[in-house]
């Protein structure tokens, strides 16, 4: 199977976790994108979604369906995203798209984050592919510096503002040992908005595309 095929694979696998009559979590990136195309044949039995990027919304209303504010929505039973990178404890890289601060808080809200992604995905340890840190565009080079010192190499993502306003950071050579604690540590740097690890808060559920069926693996504990 393709890579694009085992990407439809894990979207319409979605849809199985999707609960009727309410609203769905949808984040962004081209796995997503399938998802919500797949959400399309169902839209009758959910209320509608919110967005964690500005063109997840604009799909999602080209499908006719309903796209909420987050801040009007009280329950949120399960939110649906991909991953840059994530490990088998279910700790993600996420932001190679830029949405990472939005997808953040949706998955906070979120009673269930399911993530789907293809195997090549999967990895032992986090930080081959760069990490993205949202910056407040005067901290880029304070941050930058910050970084450095963490024997990384930042990166600005050039031409590029996420749907804030505000610069990505692309940062290199990370070795992530422990996610949960770097994500704290990068996040407590004055400027930060956010980063791109999803380990205080990881998936639940990872649908993993396999060219022999795709798995289901379950976060433990």
């Amino acid at each position: 199977m393709t890579r694009d095929e085992l990407k439809q694979q894990v979207a319409q696998a979605a849809l199985k976790h999707v609960v009727e009559d309410k609203v769905v979590g949808v984040g962004s990136g081209s796995t997503v994108n399938l998802f919500i195309d797949a959400l399309a044949t169902i839209k009758g039995r959910i209320e509608g979604a919110v967005a964690a990027s500005e063109a997840s919304a604009e799909r999602l209303k080209k499908h006719g369906i309903r796209v909420f504010d987050l801040n009007s929505v009280s329950e949120l039973p399960v939110y649906v995203d991909g991953a840059d990178e994530i490990t088998e404890h279910l700790h993600m890289i996420k932001g190679g798209g830029g949405a990472l601060t939005r997808e953040k808080i949706i998955a906070a809200v979120a009673t269930k984050f399911v993530c789907i992604c293809d195997a090549s995905k999967l990895v032992p340890v986090l930080g081959k592919y760069p990490l993205p840190i949202e910056v407040i565009p005067m901290a880029r080079g304070y941050v930058g510096r910050e970084m450095l010192k963490r024997k990384s190499q930042p990166v600005l993502r050039e031409g590029f503002k996420t749907d804030n306003g505000n610069l990505i950071l692309d940062c290199h050579g990370l070795t992530i040992l422990d996610p949960s604690a770097l994500e704290a540590e990068l996040n407590s740097i004055a400027g930060v908005v956010t980063n791109g690890l999803f380990a205080r808060r990881g998936a639940d559920v990872l649908l993993l595309g396999a060219p022999g069926g795709f798995q289901t693996l379950k976060r433990k504990g």
